[in-house]
């Protein structure tokens, strides 16, 4: 092959794959727009008291492991403490902390050790002691301290600790809405033949937002730019991307920061796998592998409804370490589950959902950066036409910006939660800034997290906390 022809077939493999990706995530958003309206318009009128009151809602268990989160932990314990609903409980796993979490959450909540016997469905690290609190206002929390193991290792022993059929899983620093157990429980309600195994659902970020007795009261756009630019690339993915796969029963992962799932079938897939930093979505593909083969009836459900709100990496290299784990779990489910890549066995997942994962989610980076060094070394050697590059760049940052804007205008118009225009506008200012300011930082840390997991890294990665600045204390006496 001359290198001409090398060019021409670089270049059109290059133009066919942008338009592949373009029109993928289009049609998503499409499919994903219109299920968001039929959505709302199905529960517009909702009356989640009717839940609140009804004995056959769903028995939740929430799972919060923990690691060095002495800054923000009994807030947020406080704030899952007191959501709107009755029946639930609080599982808080201290997973082998060097900070004093522990202490904490003890003065917080005058809780004391109790003996526990549990069915030890799964290999842990030691369990070192289990807590309740002396307060019967706190009568749902159970605090467990563990030898260090990761936090799909703590998840395990919270599942084997959970009292209910179905669990939550979330990240301690989150702060969920006051009516997220409420919402999340009406699918359960409304299905019968179908067995619900996984819901999951939006994940918002929280950084400089208002807290106070755990609950969010103002909502604002981060002051730092960085975070900020999180918030554009989380509405794309939530509400653009995922509401379609739900509506088209192709969704495989859940986040980890926010998701319910039935504990008896977690607990017949394997639970979570220790062995993977991907753990949330590893389980949702294995869950649904294990219907699947065992010829069950089931959906994995998703509500785009804002219930979960966490902290975002505000430096660069707090991100860095995020992504690169993240591709690295990406990497690693994907090769566990390799069988089900276009198999007609596992239906749309095996031929259409894993399929897209591999090229058009875990590939899609590592091309557009192989293109760009190529681009380069073209360029350099005076090869190839710069007008061209110029113009291929500036058509794929207005698509770019154009898709950011549309997810920036399906929040607004469906959910508004930033109420003040000044809030939409810095949001579009960073819309605008996001393709040039993140994104190569983005496609850097992928193909870091490909080194990463060829080198055999499996460490989780530091992730700093800089803790909610806007937190306000409450008075917790009368706490029920």
């Amino acid at each position: 092959m001359t290198l001409d022809s090398f060019i021409v077939n670089f270049n059109q493999f290059i133009f066919i794959f942008s338009t592949v990706v373009m029109c993928a995530y289009l049609i998503l958003a499409i499919i994903s727009v219109q299920s968001l309206t039929v959505y709302l318009k199905e529960n517009s009128f909702v009356d989640y008291e009717v839940v609140l009151s009804s004995d056959l809602a769903p028995r939740i268990t929430i799972l919060a492991p923990a690691y060095n989160e002495a800054r923000t932990i009994v807030e947020n314990v406080r704030s899952l403490l007191t959501l709107q609903y009755n029946h639930y409980e609080v599982v808080v796993i201290n997973d082998g902390g060097n900070d004093h979490s522990i202490e904490l959450l003890c003065q917080a909540y005058q809780l004391e050790e109790v003996k526990f016997n549990i069915d030890k469905v799964f290999q842990t690290e030691k369990i070192v002691a289990a807590y309740r609190s002396t307060n019967t206002a706190f009568k749902k929390l159970l605090v467990i301290d563990k030898k260090n193991g990761g936090k799909a290792d703590a998840l395990n022993v919270g599942i084997m600790f959970a009292s209910h059929p179905y669990i939550l899983c979330v990240d301690v620093d989150c702060i969920l809405s006051k009516d997220a157990l409420l919402v999340l429980a009406k699918p359960f309600l409304e299905k019968s033949e179908t067995r619900i195994i996984a819901t999951g659902g939006v994940v918002r970020v929280a950084n400089s937002c208002e807290i106070k007795g755990g609950s969010l009261v103002e909502i604002k756009p981060p002051k730092k730019l960085l975070p900020r630019t999180q918030i554009i690339e989380y509405l794309r993915a939530f509400l653009l991307g995922r509401m379609a796969w739900y509506k088209l029963d192709g969704l495989l992962i859940i986040s980890g920061a926010f998701g319910m799932f039935d504990k008896e079938i977690a607990i017949k897939a394997g639970g979570y796998n220790r062995k993977t930093v991907g753990e949330d979505m590893e389980l949702v593909v294995r869950m649904r592998r294990y219907m699947i083969e065992h010829k069950q009836k089931y959906q994995v459900t998703y509500l785009p409804n804002p219930l979960c709100w966490t902290e975002v990496p505000e430096t660069f290299k707090t991100l860095g370490n995020q992504r690169r784990r993240w591709t690295r779990g990406t990497m690693e489910t994907l090769w566990t589950h390799r069988k089900m890549f276009f198999n007609p066995r596992y239906k749309l997942l095996g031929m259409l959902s894993i399929p897209y994962w591999v090229f058009l989610e875990y590939l899609t980076p590592l091309i557009e950066l192989l293109g760009i060094l190529l681009t380069i070394i073209f360029i350099m050697l005076g090869i190839i036409s710069i007008k061209y590059i110029g113009f291929f760049i500036l058509f794929a940052y207005g698509y770019a910006v154009l898709f950011s804007i549309l997810a920036l205008l399906t929040e607004e118009y469906t959910f508004h939660q930033y109420k003040k225009f000044s809030h939409f506008r810095k949001l579009l200012v960073a819309a605008f800034i996001e393709p040039v300011y993140t994104h190569f930082y983005l496609l850097y840390a992928a193909f870091m997290g490909n080194i990463e997991e060829i080198q055999g890294v499996k460490v989780w990665g530091e992730m700093k906390r800089e803790g909610f600045a806007n937190v306000k204390k409450a008075n917790y006496s009368n706490v029920k």
